[in-house]
């Protein structure tokens, strides 16, 4: 909503996500292991619902639990990557997960030649090869290390495919 002199305002009436859902987004923006209290703070909900539904999370896998005096929480990281993982094994076909292997590849070669090693970590960006600005630099460092997790990704789905399609065979 807007006010008469054109600041913005959120409307605490139009709220419709549950105490569930606000405790799995809270969860979700956690980069450290954090207390129920926290997270419930953020979640704008008593931290007993938040440990409810923490340790409901923590069974799901969604949350690594960890002992201590407080109990923390954090996202389950492996958790999110396998469900991306899966998810490309099961809305891609073989052949399009394999195109999508040889483009990263190809792509990921290009940065290999045109740096000298096969690690963006090995490489300076602020004394780029010949030819080559830091911004530029910094941009293909940054394309060429999201290259080589989406190629493992990719590779990993291929592998879930065919673990799966084996299974069936059985």
């Amino acid at each position: 909503m807007v006010r008469s002199n054109g600041e913005s305002f959120e409307n605490p009436f139009t709220e419709t996500e549950s105490a569930e859902e606000r405790v799995y987004g809270a969860l979700l923006q956690t980069r450290e292991p954090a207390t129920a209290n926290d997270i419930a703070n953020r979640a704008d909900c008593d931290p007993k619902t938040a440990r409810k539904y923490l340790a409901w999370f923590g069974k799901l896998g969604i949350a690594t639990e960890h002992d201590g005096e407080p109990t923390t929480y954090e996202r389950n990281d492996q958790y999110f990557e396998w469900r991306r993982v899966n998810d490309l094994a099961t809305t891609h076909s073989s052949e399009e997960l394999q195109r999508r292997v040889q483009e990263l590849l190809d792509r990921i070669e290009t940065y290999e030649e045109r740096y000298g090693t096969d690690r963006p970590g090995d490489v300076d960006a602020l004394t780029p090869p010949e030819g080559v600005s830091t911004e530029t630099a910094f941009a293909e460092l940054t394309d060429w290390a999201t290259a080589r997790e989406e190629l493992h990704r990719h590779e990993r789905a291929r592998r879930l495919q065919a673990s799966d399609a084996e299974s069936a065979a059985l």
